[in-house]
């Protein structure tokens, strides 16, 4: 199985890395690459619903628009893409804001290729968010230190109010980790559809990724 992925990078040489990595994977398909988040916006106007990538990895700086925000943006557009950032700095504040963009993972540009598959598999198969082990230590030592800036968008059991029992049940479902399609199977209902249920669990519980939605729901006990 091959898995659909893009790539954001404005540096030529991390550009060429990166595809060598796609070759001695042998799992990933190049759906494009991307100079900068407008180019990567363009990109993926472009694209059919079943051409579009499964995880785009994304950079963070970059001209005219930075990963972050190309984020936040893209993550509006196709809540069903998964952001992985690759980057060479452990930064503090970055790592937070692109989780609160929506980022799934945190990845290290250096990672070898078997390394980012793994990181793909459990995105897309385990609704997980893979980080590298000097990043993940970071976050650790960030939330020892500043609980509270690990903290997702308030919520409390008063938001559940506003999703109906639809939502709440696709809520169910993807706490455990199934994603649209498996979802559709098992509540009859189409996957446009899921996914229009699942645009309106993040809206309404004011998230951006499926991390955040599971956080929340362990976090306050909903499921």
């Amino acid at each position: 199985m091959e898995f659909k992925v893009a790539l954001v990078e404005d540096n030529a040489v991390n550009r060429n890395t990166f595809m060598q990595k796609l070759k001695l994977s042998g799992k990933m398909e190049l759906v494009f690459t991307a100079f900068n988040g407008n180019e990567c916006l363009e990109q993926l106007k472009g694209l059919s619903h079943t051409g579009l990538p499964q995880v785009i990895f994304m950079d963070l700086e970059m001209p005219e628009l930075n990963g972050i925000e190309t984020i936040r943006i893209a993550k509006a557009l196709y809540p069903t893409i998964h952001f992985i950032v690759l980057t060479v700095f452990d930064d503090d504040a970055k790592l937070f804001e692109a989780i609160r963009a929506g980022a799934s993972g945190y990845m290290l540009k250096h990672e070898p290729a078997a390394m980012l598959e793994n990181a793909i598999v459990e995105v897309l198969q385990t609704g997980g968010a893979p980080m590298s082990p000097a990043i993940a230590r970071k976050a650790l030592q960030l939330l020892s230190r500043t609980p509270e800036l690990a903290q997702a968008p308030a919520a409390n059991n008063e938001i559940l109010v506003n999703v109906t029992d639809r939502e709440k049940e696709i809520l169910q479902y993807m706490v455990n980790g199934w994603d649209a399609k498996r979802i559709a199977v098992e509540t009859g209902l189409s996957v446009l559809t899921v996914r229009k249920h699942i645009a309106n669990i993040y809206d309404k519980l004011h998230v951006n990724s499926r991390a955040q939605v599971i956080s929340l729901a362990h976090k306050n006990k909903w499921v």
